[in-house]
């Protein structure tokens, strides 16, 4: 993970360092879990509820109870703290093949990276986090989209995997892979080019070099980069949480990405792709600011 008030693309790649990795962990798991308060709205209304971010919630405090909003932090707990840290090591590696790239290429000039190259290296950490936030996030949307009290599905995680291998196989806990590949190259690409172009935007006005620059100014740096990632691949979330919260066998919706994205047109029109984005902008602020300050 950056270090505070520098630049991801200042950083040197050094051996592998644990100590360095356990806090990138730790404070994934800890972002993860307070992600899940406003998460849980997102997923209803990408899924099931029609209305705005606050009615869903009204209903989901009503009729669950406080402890509704907290469906899926264990998964979180266990997996995004690895996520930021496959994230910004794939990064890392990434960028020092395009840098050295550039080196060859273009010998006399500077080795940067583009804005275009940066979306490269992020689209490049994406996919290759996609092995594990694929199969993370669809226990998650399984967890929050189920129903509640005697309808339940699934006691947990743990048996939220099992029963879906047991109607589908190990593959099925990649349901929506296809689009969580789409959503992971574009979404992080946006991330990592919007980060490191509103950057240089700042460093350009305020003359100082990236590490005088202000703690505050990096965040919000990273929290628009956050917002510009949900902005821009918010769509390919929305078809990938109607596909890995559907049904299986005779019960099953959505044969696959494109049929869901037809459907979704049909009923709902560009309205439909974009059910939840308040709750994801709110959310994206704090999330992404935190994650490049730390």
């Amino acid at each position: 993970m950056s270090a505070k008030g520098k630049s991801v693309t200042e950083l040197s790649a050094p051996p592998i360092d644990w100590r360095e990795n356990a806090k990138d962990l730790s404070a994934g798991a800890a972002g993860g879990v307070a992600q899940v308060l406003i998460d849980i709205v997102k997923v209803r209304l990408q899924t099931q509820t029609r209305g705005s971010a606050l009615s869903a919630a009204r209903k989901i405090w009503a009729k669950e109870g406080p402890a509704a909003f907290y469906k899926g932090t264990l998964v979180p707990l266990l997996g995004v703290g690895a996520c930021v840290s496959i994230q910004f090591g794939a990064f890392h590696s990434f960028r020092q093949l395009l840098e050295s790239y550039n080196d060859q290429e273009y010998p006399t000039q500077d080795r940067s990276l583009s804005l275009s190259q940066f979306y490269l290296a992020g689209g490049a950490a994406g996919l290759t986090n996609s092995v594990i936030s694929g199969p993370v996030e669809h226990l998650r949307i399984r967890l929050q989209a189920q129903p509640h009290g005697a309808g339940r599905l699934y006691a947990g995680p743990w048996d939220c995997a099992r029963k879906i291998m047991g109607l589908a196989g190990p593959a099925g806990l990649y349901r929506g892979q296809v689009v969580t590949l789409l959503r992971e190259f574009h979404g992080y690409g946006v991330w990592f080019a919007a980060y490191e172009g509103l950057l240089a935007v700042l460093q350009e006005k305020t003359q100082k070099k990236r590490e005088e620059l202000p703690s505050w100014q990096v965040a919000i740096c990273g929290g628009l980069a956050g917002e510009a990632l949900w902005l821009l691949s918010h769509p390919l979330d929305v078809i990938k949480s109607k596909m890995q919260s559907d049904g299986f066998g005779s019960d099953q919706k959505y044969r696959t990405m494109r049929h869901a994205l037809q459907l979704t047109w049909t009923t709902s029109g560009i309205r439909g792709l974009f059910q939840g984005l308040g709750p994801a902008l709110l959310r994206a602020m704090p999330v992404s600011a935190g994650t490049f300050v730390t």
